[in-house]
């Protein structure tokens, strides 16, 4: 980022923008870091279809053994419903537990240290390295380029 650009008109609002003494490597790294936990909400995502999914599939064996015992073929039934129905997906835990687990803890203490960092570093601003992108970026004056809808 030119540092010739003037303090002010680096980024696209006050909100976004920048305090006084901090540096481009600073932005960067909290940048990074709020990608970081972006991405971390995405896995989030991805373990509640995971749990929404499994919980799902194991609703459906009821249906299954029913249908098993229908056919005749009792054996199957009982072990779909003695051996899978009901059964922990990992040792001693069904997927909510995992997603509570991933909540209290991993989940909780990134989003903690991603705003500890920025209120550390940037007075609590949040993406001051994508507004300055957006700043950049825009071409001004254009439709569809506005800085804020406000603009």
């Amino acid at each position: 980022m030119s540092t010739a650009m003037p303090h002010q008109d680096r980024s696209v609002d006050a909100e976004h923008s920048r305090p006084a003494g901090v540096d481009d490597t600073t932005v960067e790294a909290l940048g990074e870091l709020s990608e970081a936990l972006e991405t971390v909400h995405r896995a989030r995502g991805h373990l509640y279809s995971a749990h929404q999914l499994v919980g799902g599939a194991d609703l459906t064996l009821d249906r299954v053994v029913r249908l098993l015992r229908e056919a005749g073929h009792d054996d199957i039934a009982d072990r779909v419903e003695h051996e899978l129905l009901g059964r922990n997906v990992l040792p001693g835990r069904w997927t909510f537990q995992i997603v509570e687990e991933f909540d209290d803890g991993y989940y909780t203490a990134f989003q903690d240290i991603e705003r500890d960092a920025r209120e550390r570093l940037a007075d609590g601003r949040r993406h001051i390295y994508e507004a300055e992108m957006k700043q950049r970026r825009r071409t001004h004056g254009m439709p569809g380029h506005e800085a804020t809808p406000e603009a």
